[in-house]
């Protein structure tokens, strides 16, 4: 597994602490959400029906596919990184096509409906290329769904830097995904909530939002980027007690 999150500091790089409990302008309202999915009436059973399938499913479909798998994985299999490289290996048996699905990454699309562009090129490629592929019809279908995430508040606030650590280590993977997956997707510079509530309080933070920034959502679990956030804040904002950034390292 590459590695999540690098520290990136040198001697001399740290952050002058004494101004850590700077006022915030509002508490972090700790957020939870959980999925709940929809049918779309969609199946595939080959690679040909998976592209025609593709061209017209709903873009919620495409982003819980790449997504949603965080919150409820379809397949065991940590190696392909979307449910359409999973199944095209699992049932298709197709490597080749997995491995050119798997490291397609959402987050360099500017829209669902380029991500979609990018997925249909690649089947189309593949057809054209093995024959074999034409051929291929397999016995478990390709199920497409789509998600709807029903969103809470917690009741639970963190008011000062220095609580980060700890309430980020008791959130729910919910909360995660909430505040670090689909964040990007609300805010207008597509950041998450933490980097987004850090800056309210100083901008000599921007190291820790560097640090933020760095952690590879697509390549890691809820669980990971939990204990990589948790790290982080402890580092910069509890002086480095007990757990240090490069614990995220796998």
């Amino acid at each position: 597994m590459p590695v999540l999150y690098k520290t990136g500091m040198h001697k001399g790089d740290e952050v002058n602490r004494s101004s850590k409990a700077a006022k915030l302008k509002s508490p972090f309202l700790i957020m939870d959400c959980a999925p709940v999915l929809i049918a779309t009436g969609l199946r595939s059973y080959s690679i040909r029906e998976l592209k025609d399938s593709i061209t017209q499913v709903h873009p919620g479909s495409l982003y819980h596919h790449f997504w949603g798998r965080l919150l409820s994985p379809t397949y065991d299999e940590p190696e392909y990184t979307n449910d359409f490289a999973a199944w095209t290996y699992h049932e298709v048996h197709d490597k080749t096509t997995a491995e050119m699905l798997s490291v397609i990454r959402p987050e360099d699309f500017d829209s669902i409906e380029s991500l979609r562009s990018e997925l249909i090129d690649i089947l189309e490629g593949r057809l054209d290329a093995n024959e074999r592929i034409h051929l291929t019809v397999v016995d478990q279908p390709f199920h497409f769904v789509r998600s709807q995430l029903v969103i809470f508040n917690t009741g639970r606030t963190i008011d000062r830097l220095e609580e980060m650590a700890t309430a980020v280590r008791e959130m729910t993977s919910g909360s995660i995904f909430y505040h670090f997956i689909e964040a990007p997707r609300r805010t207008q510079d597509r950041t998450d909530d933490f980097t987004t509530w850090i800056r309210t309080a100083s901008l000599e933070w921007e190291l820790v939002c560097s640090c933020i920034n760095r952690i590879d959502p697509y390549f890691s679990s809820l669980e990971e980027i939990r204990n990589i956030l948790a790290d982080i804040f402890e580092e910069h904002f509890s002086g480095g007690a007990g757990h240090k950034a490069e614990k995220g390292h796998r």
